[in-house]
């Protein structure tokens, strides 16, 4: 029987081994691919992502005119329209008074008597002083006179003559001086009555019966105080800025904290035309008519100074504003969404609005509130605003 013959060679074999390995060569080349492609696509994604949220998102509003009314509100102190301290001209003691405070007095009136013994002695030894040189001047008078007479019959020589006329003259400037220092002590006298210079109130009363008096102690207290209170002074001080806004006979509101809920009117009638480096302020004075007798003087009040609108001026939110080292600008948005930062200056602060004086447009699209950073030229996205900045004080 012949030998079987031998087996042929796996060529079937080895083709699908190398077809098998060019499949799992072509997935893992997909695979590879596919992680190349989604990593790729990641970053890309991550990118656009990153770069959205790199463009700040803002809200705009638009410029505001002043449709509303504005106020300057200050505080301010009342006092008297005239107030007078009234000090002793003569020195002695209080003999009596008459009127306390609280005392309505007439322009005139007996306030107070001093009892000045020593100006009492002074004007008598004046009074004599003066009677002994009227004495003298009528002597010296008669003399000159016998002399004068008899300059014909040269009896007397020229110089005696001269002499007795200048013995007159000297009499009478004695006479004069004599008669200049009792009028000025009877003047005096007539201060030992403490009377009211005007009509009004006392409101201070300093000394008391048998009470030592100084004369010209005005370093001290004064014996009384009259004020008129009829009408009263207001101080206020206005910030620089708001001066030209304020003139005069600008009307004024004004309320205390005694009488809540009611308001008293003013009128500017003064200013001092100077601003205060201390305070930046302009002082200026209201008068206020208080025939009633409400108000008090040195009193604390509330003023409300109603400002002048201004058609013209455009108005922001405060927090639109910038300050840098570049100076004061407000951020604004093209129509590309792009920032512009225009510079600007202020008209009028009032407090959560700014009127602006220059630098911006009515059509401009203002950033409510600029994010930090922001720089000329940036990318924005921009979301609805607030609308429109109005002037609501």
């Amino acid at each position: 029987m012949p030998p079987e013959p031998a087996p042929a060679p796996r060529r079937t074999s080895r083709r699908g081994l190398a077809i098998a390995g060019m499949i799992a060569a072509l997935v893992a080349a997909v695979v590879v691919v596919n992680g190349i492609w989604e990593r790729n696509s990641s970053a890309a994604r991550l990118k656009e992502t990153t770069d959205a949220q790199a463009v700040p998102t803002v809200a705009l509003v638009a410029p505001g005119t002043n449709t509303a009314k504005s106020y300057l509100d200050l505080p301010g102190r009342l006092e008297a329209y005239s107030r007078a301290p009234i000090y002793a001209r003569v020195s002695g003691f209080l003999k009596t008074w008459y009127v306390d405070i609280g005392a309505s007095v007439k322009a005139g009136q007996l306030l107070a008597e001093i009892e000045a013994p020593d100006l009492d002695q002074q004007l008598m030894q004046a009074k004599g002083a003066l009677a002994s040189a009227e004495a003298a001047e009528s002597l010296a008078k008669l003399t000159a006179q016998r002399w004068q007479a008899l300059s014909g019959t040269n009896a007397v020589t020229k110089q005696s003559i001269d002499e007795k006329n200048g013995d007159l003259s000297v009499k009478e400037a004695n006479r004069k001086s004599a008669q200049a220092n009792v009028d000025r002590l009877e003047v005096l006298s007539q201060f030992k009555r403490v009377t009211a210079p005007f009509e009004g109130i006392v409101t201070a009363r300093n000394t008391d019966m048998g009470a030592l008096i100084n004369a010209d102690s005005s370093a001290g207290l004064a014996l009384f105080v009259v004020s008129d209170i009829k009408k009263l002074r207001l101080t206020i001080a206005v910030p620089q800025n708001y001066v030209p806004s304020v003139p005069l006979e600008t009307r004024v509101k004004i309320s205390v904290p005694e009488y809540p809920g009611k308001v008293y009117d003013g009128v500017v009638e003064a200013s001092a035309r100077a601003v205060d480096p201390a305070s930046g302020t302009t002082r200026m004075q209201v008068v206020v008519n208080n025939s009633a007798g409400e108000l008090m003087p040195g009193a604390f009040a509330n003023t409300r100074v109603e400002l002048p609108r201004n058609a013209q001026a455009l108005s922001v939110p405060a927090g639109a504003l910038i300050f840098d080292q570049k100076g004061l600008r407000i951020a604004t948005v093209d129509a590309n969404s792009k920032v512009a930062l225009k510079p600007v200056t202020i008209g009028r602060d009032l407090g959560q609005v700014v009127e602006i004086a220059t630098g911006l447009s009515a059509d401009d699209r203002v950033i409510e509130s600029p994010p930090d950073g922001l720089s000329d030229g940036d990318k924005v996205r921009v979301v609805k605003g607030g609308g429109s900045a109005q002037s609501t004080r």
